[in-house]
């Protein structure tokens, strides 16, 4: 199995990632969502559009 960072042998104290570090940088990732998906309800999106307008009458 290889790293889904770095893609290095795998190492077992870490698995399934091959250092601390990798796992880290995945950690990171989850945590600044980067991994998150995009929500296709109607809502969600009514509220994203309301903030935008929202931060950009403030920018002004």
């Amino acid at each position: 199995m290889s790293c889904p960072v770095c893609a290095e042998e795998t190492q077992k104290d870490y698995r399934p990632f091959c250092s601390r570090r990798c796992a880290d940088i995945d950690l990171a990732k989850w945590l600044n969502g980067a991994y998150a998906t995009p929500s296709t309800d109607p809502e969600d999106i009514e509220n994203a559009l309301e903030e935008a307008a929202n931060s950009r009458e403030t920018k002004h």
